[in-house]
């Protein structure tokens, strides 16, 4: 059986176990074959992450492939029905970590942009890579850090297409031209500790802590918009005890978090925060982890140029969303660049089993380069 140039590229880094932060050779396959086609390679070492930024061409329109190398453990071999890094194709899937999220989509955008470059020699305006291998970690010493560096440099991307799988029921249903910002409070409510039987002389701060939930819990954030839907705000850990079933215990720990729209900003939503948890008169501490700011690419070139993209190749009417949750794209957008998302189906991502389609590796491929026709020709 023949295998298509981005089945073959997309097993090849499939079989580099390159879980986060590792990149275990999967950007170096991928430069020499931007090298050959033109690119000017950099790769950028920071602390515990492997980056690339790579680029053809010096003048605008600047678009950017963006995406990651980095995947999540695998858990337990022995759950999965074929070794997660042997890239195994059966009855037409790809079977591995990361064959969806996302070394597909990265096989699928150096193939693409191999067809484009040689139909198209003299493309307008430059094409650029720009990888990492923490996308699944902390997000520290990935994107940020090469998104810091073009900034110094006053290096623009206009538009930029993050490879997450974003289709849900199939290739090319959603594309996501924005996404919501994420905030997480980590909340400490101090109480005093004390025999359960007499609690007259001790203060429950878990008893506080549901009066506090309870109360943020009723408030409407925003109503969102026609982009957005609204604010939400979910708890996510709640510690506290001792584990005596006779104590009360001194404090209690709530860890919260708001998925927002631009409706709101982050500073509004702490001081609202901050404004219920000081009506309670309680004593408490709050420290706050802004994971990512909103960000949404309205209608224009670059999401005309993907939606009718999808629908040559695939005949599908791509839905725009903004669901889900956070992705590098919220670094790259800040700078003012055009961002969105376009990947394959996301069904069995971080999961035993993670596969996708081989048909839809190769469509993804000539959906990637009808983009780079459209906008680059």
């Amino acid at each position: 059986m023949s295998f298509s140039d981005t089945l073959q590229l997309a097993q090849a880094l499939i079989q580099r176990p390159s879980v986060t932060p590792e990149d275990a050779g999967c950007q170096s396959l991928m430069n020499e074959r931007l090298a050959s086609m033109g690119f000017d390679v950099e790769e950028l070492f920071y602390t515990d992450t492997l980056n690339t930024w790579a680029r053809k061409g010096k003048t605008s329109p600047h678009f950017c492939f963006a995406g990651h190398t980095d995947v999540v453990p695998v858990g337990k071999e022995s759950d999965w029905l074929y070794p997660p890094f042997e890239g195994k194709v059966v009855d037409g899937y790809l079977h591995g970590r990361g064959a969806a999220d996302m070394k597909g989509s990265l096989a699928a955008m150096v193939v693409a942009t191999e067809r484009f470059v040689k139909k198209h020699p003299n493309h307008k305006g430059s094409i650029s890579f720009l990888i990492t291998s923490d996308e699944e970690g902390p997000f520290v010493n990935g994107t940020t850090k090469v998104v810091d560096l073009l900034e110094s440099r006053n290096e623009k991307i206009d538009m930029c297409l993050v490879g997450e799988p974003s289709s849900r029921s199939e290739l090319g249903d959603v594309v996501k031209n924005g996404r919501r910002g994420s905030l997480t409070g980590h909340l400490t409510i101090i109480g005093k500790q004390g025999h359960v039987a007499y609690p007259h002389l001790a203060l429950n701060p878990i008893h506080l802590a549901s009066d506090v939930i309870q109360s943020l819990n009723a408030i409407v954030w925003d109503n969102g918009n026609a982009f957005f839907p609204a604010t939400s705000f979910q708890i996510s850990n709640i510690h506290g005890g001792t584990g005596a079933g006779n104590v009360i215990p001194g404090s209690v720990d709530v860890q919260f978090n708001f998925r927002f729209s631009t409706e709101v900003t982050a500073d509004e939503l702490k001081s609202r925060v901050i404004k219920v948890l000081e009506s309670k008169g309680i004593e408490f501490r709050l420290d706050w982890t802004l994971n990512g700011l909103p960000f949404l690419t309205e209608p224009g070139d670059l999401l005309t140029a993907t939606l009718k993209a999808i629908k040559t190749v695939t005949g599908i009417d791509s839905t725009p969303e903004t669901s889900g949750g956070t992705s590098d794209g919220r670094f790259i957008a800040q700078t003012g660049c055009k961002v969105i998302e376009l990947g394959p189906l996301n069904k069995t991502i971080h999961q035993v089993n993670e596969c996708v389609s081989t048909e839809s590796l190769d469509k993804l491929t000539d959906i990637y380069e009808a983009i780079l026709v459209e906008l680059l020709t």
